[in-house]
């Protein structure tokens, strides 16, 4: 079978969806692999690199003609407008390997079931220990939340760590991080390194030891969540009491960082909103919120996606796709969540689908010109009206 990987062309997407690295195990497990040209340039892995792989480098008409497996890092719905052309260009039989946003592009998820393909959402990799080095959500996740940091950084108007100078001491800056999932967890180790005070709060009270282990205060507000955790492993997302409750309590922490960042985010739907106008209001001048979650609305009342906003001195960072600004290493990490996928699939250099698998059926989106997967038809069900 013959892997294709185009171009990507989201706007700013610097990722490549293989790198030249990760080839040689697939090719002995009897795949062939061919490349758009250029398509990792911008992550820093030349055509040449490729060609020395045993990679073809081919133009892009050609990947989706001759690719019995096409794999992106953005695929259509991921990609809503530019992604169309590949849509078009699908074909029945074809697999499709990508991120997908497919909770929320159920439109696009019936576009692509209509081709005939069979098409596989990275996202829905299910949360299980035999799917972790598949879990492209945890990977990108992991560059979102050091980044963040890098961004609150160098836009706070102080030092991260404590100086003791000729001019005096420098009290080390202090950190909120609002979510302690992987981007949140990355976000705690990063700013502790950085030499700053770390506090943290999370919906999940099991987390605390996690948060802990990093060097950072576990903020603790009886929410009456017990039940805090889905059977995926995300948080439960809260009643609008518990939210109201949650952003009161959260609001003396808040005004009291430097630097907040926030990742509280549900797949499919929009960002809770955890800090309102108000609170902001509340912070110091010179302080930066990072939202992570901006995609999806944003955590912060004043966020505006891939803008700062800065309001009451405050600066808001609407913080959009940040894997692709480290792209070498974003890219190493996702190319070996898609080679441990594709060498999960393959038997005897054939995609076989078995879908007694959960890992294998819960990642499958669309075959035989059918939605299939339950959260995606749930997802449709709801759009449509035909649900809570």
């Amino acid at each position: 079978m013959k892997i294709g990987v185009p171009k990507e062309t989201f706007p700013g997407e610097r990722r490549v969806g293989l790198i030249p690295s990760t080839l040689g195990p697939l090719q002995k497990a009897g795949l062939e692999v061919a490349i758009e040209a250029g398509a990792g340039t911008a992550a820093g892995f030349s055509d040449e690199e490729y060609k020395e792989k045993g990679a073809k480098i081919l133009d892009r008409q050609a990947i989706f003609a001759e690719s019995d497996i096409i794999v992106q890092v953005r695929g259509p719905g991921a990609n809503p407008e530019a992604g169309q052309a590949d849509v078009r260009m699908l074909r029945a039989g074809q697999y499709l390997i990508a991120t997908l946003d497919p909770l929320a592009q159920t439109a696009i998820m019936k576009q692509l079931a209509e081709t005939k393909a069979n098409v596989f959402a990275m996202e829905l990799m299910p949360r299980i220990t035999r799917a972790q080095s598949m879990d492209v959500l945890s990977s990108m996740a992991t560059v979102a939340g050091y980044l963040s940091v890098l961004i609150g950084a160098t836009k706070l108007p102080k030092f991260f760590p404590m100086f003791m100078t000729a001019a005096g001491t420098v009290s080390p800056a202090k950190v909120f991080v609002l979510g302690a999932g992987v981007a949140g967890l990355q976000a705690i180790a990063t700013s502790k390194r950085l030499g700053a005070v770390v506090e943290a709060f999370d919906v999940r009270p099991a987390v605390k030891e996690q948060v802990q282990s990093l060097g950072g205060r576990f903020v603790e507000l009886d929410l009456g969540t017990d039940d805090s955790e889905d059977a995926g492993g995300y948080a439960r997302e809260l009643t609008e009491e518990q939210k109201k409750m949650q952003a009161d309590l959260m609001a003396d922490h808040i005004r009291a960082a430097d630097v907040v960042i926030t990742t509280a985010a549900v797949p499919g739907k929009k960002s809770p909103v955890l800090i309102q106008e108000d609170v902001v209001k509340g912070m110091r001048p010179g302080s930066v919120i990072v939202d992570l979650a901006a995609e999806k609305g944003g955590n912060c009342a004043l966020t505006v996606a891939g803008e700062t906003v800065v309001k009451y001195g405050v600066q808001i960072v609407g913080a959009v796709n940040l894997p692709s600004d480290l792209p070498y290493h974003a890219s190493q990490m996702y190319s070996k969540n898609i080679q441990t996928f594709l060498l999960h699939l393959v038997k005897e250099g054939e995609i076989t689908l078995d879908m007694e698998d959960e890992i294998t059926a819960g990642s499958l989106v669309a075959k035989d010109g059918e939605v299939v997967n339950p959260m995606v038809l749930d997802a449709m069900a709801k759009e449509s009206g035909g649900g809570a």
